[in-house]
């Protein structure tokens, strides 16, 4: 999506689903921040913001994240993140998506190598 992500993630050992979100959210954002730094320096002042803690801000500071207590509720918000591409025009098919997982679920191709399924 060109303005947002979805994940589906599951922590391993004892990191919590905050940990794990909050490290994910950090090191994107640094990512992000150097790839503009050496590419794109003026696209870099659109994330300027005036923060005691930060002075770019590339994510939502309360970034919504859903717990997936059941397969039907995993299933439910798969199916949405597969379809949302679709209803938001970027491709017919939702395994057309570059980005998303719907490939790999249709057709068991991981185009990065990481992907699991949700059943393990």
């Amino acid at each position: 999506m060109p303005n947002h992500i979805h994940l589906i993630w599951q922590p391993f050992g004892n990191v919590t689903p905050k940990q794990n979100q909050l490290s994910f959210l950090k090191f994107t954002a640094q990512q992000m921040k150097f790839n503009l730094i050496n590419s794109d320096i003026q696209s870099l002042q659109k994330y300027k913001i005036t923060a005691k803690d930060r002075e770019y801000q590339f994510w939502e500071r309360n970034s919504l994240s859903i717990e997936l207590y059941s397969e039907k509720i995993i299933i439910q918000k798969l199916n949405y993140i597969h379809r949302n591409p679709v209803k938001a025009k970027l491709c017919r098919y939702p395994e057309d998506y570059a980005y998303s997982s719907a490939k790999f679920y249709e057709c068991g191709v991981d185009d990065w190598g990481i992907l699991t399924h949700y059943r393990g």
